[in-house]
């Protein structure tokens, strides 16, 4: 009778310590932080979305070729010889006009890959990780920005 009326004791003792214990816990502060209301901070060089600053792109193929995925596609035209479209924001001539530069992101693996092989940078992954929809045509983002009609190419001076 004796063991039985311990057991009893020591089966609500620890009952009573779990529970001084789970409401010391239930009256802190959470320290959880929901997502929709506080977005979380995303460090620098995380792979997310891809963008394509048009205007630096010379179209040379380098991201698209190194696409473990394929899902960049590109068609382009190419310039008459002597002649450019534009030239970027270092002063690099482009003589390639894409008239279309899609990245399928639904196919994307993230692993930069085309980042890396891109000689002018114009290809970086941003911290945006939103991008969820119902329907799957509008992850293929689309950054063809036409250049008018190729112009003759600036004559470099001689020293």
């Amino acid at each position: 009778m004796r063991q039985y009326l311990r057991n009893i004791y020591g089966t609500v003792w620890t009952s009573m310590l779990g529970m001084r214990i789970t409401m010391g816990e239930f009256f802190t502060p959470a320290v959880t932080r929901e997502y929709p209301e506080h977005h979380p901070d995303i460090p620098d060089g995380s792979r997310n979305r891809l963008h394509n600053e048009m205007g630096d792109c010379v179209v040379c193929l380098a991201c698209a070729n190194d696409c473990p995925v394929d899902c960049i596609h590109i068609e382009y035209e190419e310039a008459p010889k002597g002649m450019i479209f534009s030239n970027t924001s270092k002063g690099v001539p482009i003589r390639r006009n894409a008239s279309l530069f899609d990245i399928d992101m639904s196919q994307c693996c993230f692993c930069g890959l085309c980042v890396e092989a891109c000689p002018t940078e114009c290809l970086t992954m941003t911290k945006d990780f939103e991008y969820s929809t119902y329907d799957r045509t509008e992850l293929i983002h689309a950054f063809a920005a036409p250049f008018g009609p190729a112009k003759p190419a600036a004559k470099k001076k001689r020293a």
